[in-house]
């Protein structure tokens, strides 16, 4: 009997280190679910909000999960200036990019410009005046996101002025938080016309689309800019922004009027 004892102990130490091996995986498994499962937040452009709510749910099945903030990309930008914990910032423009980045406030190496727009003259549905009687009524507004912070209004500004109308329209213009709310000014009636982008437009059916605004009149082309926030860069967020630049977002970006600039496949 004594000879089976060594083996005995054998035997009991290999089944020990063998439940060890056992726990140890599956702890590792519960993590990567854990890390999978992880909320990625992500402060995006109020322009951006009907694609990335679709892509949010697209994402879940990926184990992915995004928390979406929508607002102006100033307004954005500003909060995570003043230290708000986010991930990911998804910019309508690349001036308040360019304000983060000159702040030190993103991963560098991880900013790509993602996608393009257009804007387009608006009016409420209804109203079926082309371009070449754009002419608002005396008692008239125009409808702009607030044109000295809002990237889409910053961009109208730069149109009008380069079509000569910015000095004849300024005291007329409706500033809005953001792009959608001025689709909604006009949405309602509220404002005789508006500049919105054109997937705003797209999506709505109290407006109609009067001309498109050719991207010669702009300063600088419309650019939506992404890019991980400084020190918030995780296996979750990496795998949030793989999913951004992917063909799988890229299509459903195209689906809501966007044109893509670039994936990451």
């Amino acid at each position: 009997m004594a000879e089976h004892l060594p083996k005995a102990r054998l035997m009991k130490r290999q089944l020990i280190c063998f439940a060890i091996f056992i726990f140890l995986g599956a702890m590792a498994l519960v993590a990567m679910r854990g890390m999978a499962a992880e909320p990625v937040t992500v402060y995006a452009a109020a322009s951006l909000t009907s694609a990335l709510q679709d892509l949010s749910k697209m994402a879940e099945q990926q184990g992915i999960t995004l928390r979406l903030s929508f607002a102006s990309s100033s307004i954005l930008a500003k909060q995570i200036a003043l230290g708000a914990p986010v991930d990911v910032y998804f910019s309508a423009n690349v001036k308040w990019m360019d304000f983060l980045a000159d702040e030190k406030l993103i991963e560098p190496d991880t900013r790509i410009d993602l996608l393009g727009n257009a804007l387009v003259v608006i009016a409420p549905k209804g109203e079926q005046k082309p371009w070449s009687e754009f002419r608002l009524p005396e008692s008239g507004t125009l409808a702009l996101g607030d044109p000295s912070h809002v990237p889409a209004g910053i961009y109208a500004r730069d149109a009008l002025k380069n079509l000569g109308w910015w000095n004849v329209l300024k005291n007329r213009i409706a500033p809005a938080m953001d792009v959608r709310g001025a689709l909604a000014l006009v949405a309602r009636g509220e404002c005789a016309m508006g500049i919105v982008y054109a997937t705003d437009a797209a999506i709505s059916d109290g407006v109609e689309v009067l001309a498109t605004l050719p991207d010669s009149l702009l300063q600088t082309p419309i650019a939506y800019p992404v890019a991980i926030v400084k020190g918030q860069r995780t296996p979750a967020v990496d795998a949030a922004m793989r999913f951004l630049l992917s063909d799988t977002a890229a299509a459903v970006f195209q689906r809501y009027g966007f044109r893509v600039l670039a994936t990451g496949e």
